[in-house]
């Protein structure tokens, strides 16, 4: 008599998102009481956001080392450390892991700010490059350790073992764009909406989960994890996407300006996700392979 496996086991994924979405987006509404955008001309003014970046990065990281040891055990774990200090790959890898978001991000801004120079880079036109830098950094480099070890540690493995890299990464890409919509409510709207209503900027921001520039960008970030099974040159990439948004993009952009620039950015992504797509053949056939122990 077979036992039965349990749900968690079953159906790991799904457990992993409905967890993380729980703890990131109840803290959150938790440090800012309810829901109420932040206050200030950015988020960082407000004291409460400290509190509240902490409580969505922990919904990545818990839930992955959760559910690590949950379903794989201690040889789990040993595992995803392993994946996670894994930094000897090959050096092209490191150069798509931090160069490409910089340099997809640097098309879309050198063509439009062509078109009108409220499109110049935030770096550009900040009178504060320094902090601007500093802190730009500090959130990305917060971003991409903790919210890898969930994301690439955890869950795109167990998506690879059933799906392609190209439906993983739809999958996974849509997911993470979703994980951020509360905080571009809460967080961006405020110096975003412009001339639209909060209403008509969340309906974009709805219709942008799954075409947006981050879901189009974890589609490649899968494909590099897949070529490297490292989540260390995971969170490189992470922390490059996240720093070129918070430091390259314009400062004073808002409503139908603000929405031109982010749809521009996804544009640009997705047309180098068919560039490789169409290169490494991912129109053809493809049989997900068993890669790994214990991850894939």
């Amino acid at each position: 008599m077979t036992t039965p496996r349990p749900f968690i086991v079953k159906h790991p994924a799904s457990v992993y998102f409905a967890l993380t979405f729980a703890i990131s987006w109840g803290g959150s509404l938790l440090a800012i009481g309810g829901i109420q955008p932040l206050t200030g001309t950015a988020p960082t003014n407000d004291p409460r956001f400290v509190y509240a970046l902490i409580a969505m990065l922990l919904g990545p990281s818990v839930s992955g080392l959760l559910l690590t040891a949950l379903v794989h055990g201690r040889d789990g774990l040993r595992d995803l450390l392993a994946r996670v200090v894994k930094w000897r790959v090959e050096s092209r890898w490191y150069t798509v892991a931090l160069l490409a978001a910089p340099l997809l991000w640097g098309v879309v801004l050198v063509g439009l700010s062509l078109l009108s120079p409220r499109f110049q880079s935030g770096i550009v036109t900040s009178a504060d490059r320094s902090s601007l830098v500093i802190v730009g950094l500090a959130v990305a480099l917060a971003a991409g350790i903790f919210e890898e070890i969930g994301w690439t540690g955890f869950v795109i493995p167990q998506l690879l073992r059933r799906y392609s890299v190209l439906v993983t990464g739809l999958i996974m890409g849509t997911a993470w764009n979703a994980w951020h919509l509360l905080t571009n409510v809460l967080w961006a709207a405020p110096a975003t909406t412009g001339e639209l209503t909060l209403g008509v900027f969340l309906a974009w921001n709805i219709l942008g989960i799954p075409v947006g520039y981050l879901a189009a960008f974890r589609v490649l970030m899968v494909w590099v994890y897949d070529r490297t099974r490292s989540v260390f040159i995971a969170m490189l990439m992470h922390v490059s996407v996240t720093a070129s948004v918070l430091i390259l993009d314009p400062t004073a952009l808002s409503g139908a300006a603000a929405l031109t620039y982010i749809y521009s950015v996804a544009a640009v992504v997705w047309a180098a996700v068919a560039v490789v797509a169409i290169t490494h053949g991912w129109h053809r056939a493809h049989q997900p392979a068993n890669r790994g122990t214990l991850a894939a």
